[in-house]
């Protein structure tokens, strides 16, 4: 299967695993005619249900593969799954500082702003620890990369969160000032931005870059 025919059934398989992208935003991506052709029970099994490497673990699937496991990852994928479902209840604000950002994520709903603080406090914890968590974002590899040289100051506010991170690396800055723009995207316009960003990630590879060297090789992020 080519990598055009893998996305595809890829979307397919994320939206039937509960990610909450409707049938009729994933359709324009399903298989072509005769594509699932040839396709033995096994494999059709291990891409749907992640047996295989690939598939173990807290998520399987296509979901699976964009990310790297640990205990917390079918947590976290709860809590992105809660906001961008409910991303018409959220409020955000972004201010690009020279050396970095200032975000504020806020909502009048209590349990929508009790999964912003979860979120942001888990991923907060994720980069301090190195534990990379990413199924949409290109910008988040060089973060967790380079996460010695971003300062983070993480207000919990009524409502949700205000973050600081700020770097003296210009590449560190550029990809702090992306992955804001990104989440902006998700606040924005929920599952159709998860998409997007999905395919994004898909482009770069499942795992994508997530080691130091694999990171330093990537282009300069420019958003």
């Amino acid at each position: 299967m080519n990598m055009k025919s893998s996305t595809r059934f890829a979307l397919r398989t994320i939206a039937a695993l509960g990610l909450g992208i409707s049938v009729a935003v994933a359709q324009p991506f399903d298989m072509a005619p005769g594509m699932m052709h040839g396709m033995g029970p096994g494999m059709m099994h291990s891409m749907e249900h992640g047996s295989g490497a690939a598939g173990h673990g807290p998520m399987a699937g296509a979901t699976g593969m964009l990310t790297r496991q640990d205990a917390g990852s079918a947590a976290d994928m709860g809590l992105v799954h809660d906001l961008v479902m409910n991303h018409a209840s959220i409020r955000r604000t972004v201010t690009n500082l020279p050396d970095g950002i200032r975000t504020v994520t806020e909502s009048d709903d209590p349990q929508v702003a009790h999964t912003i603080k979860a979120h942001v406090a888990s991923m907060s914890q994720r980069l301090k620890d190195g534990r990379e968590f990413n199924i949409f974002s290109t910008t988040l590899p060089v973060l967790f990369a380079n996460r010695e040289k971003i300062k983070s100051v993480v207000e919990v506010t009524e409502k949700g969160s205000v973050v600081t991170r700020t770097s003296t690396d210009a590449r560190v800055v550029a990809a702090l000032q992306g992955h804001a723009a990104e989440v902006t995207e998700l606040v924005q316009e929920g599952p159709i931005a998860m998409r997007r960003g999905m395919m994004s990630r898909m482009a770069i590879g499942f795992r994508g870059p997530q080691t130091g060297a694999d990171s330093a090789a990537r282009p300069e992020v420019s958003r």
